[in-house]
């Protein structure tokens, strides 16, 4: 799959549930092109804020999943 706002956006829709029925929320903020490569900036807002596992809900599921459909993709950076 290409590396599209509109593409990242559904994969992260899908994401939703899981992070909602945690009293969490999801932001995609955009992608970021650096030197490194491609990066997706992301916000996580509500119980995600100040949870503890945020950290690995981050890498762990939704930069993992992310990565499963964009091959270019190096991370996800978490934004404040």
């Amino acid at each position: 799959m290409e590396l599209t706002d509109g593409n990242v956006i559904n994969v992260l829709t899908e994401l939703l549930p899981y992070i909602e029925a945690d009293g969490g929320w999801l932001e995609f903020v955009e992608i970021d092109y650096m030197e490194e490569g491609a990066f997706v900036k992301v916000r996580l807002g509500g119980a995600c804020s100040t949870c503890a596992m945020s950290s690995i809900t981050l890498k762990q599921g939704i930069e993992a999943r992310l990565k499963q459909e964009f091959a270019e993709l190096q991370g996800v950076i978490q934004v404040l």
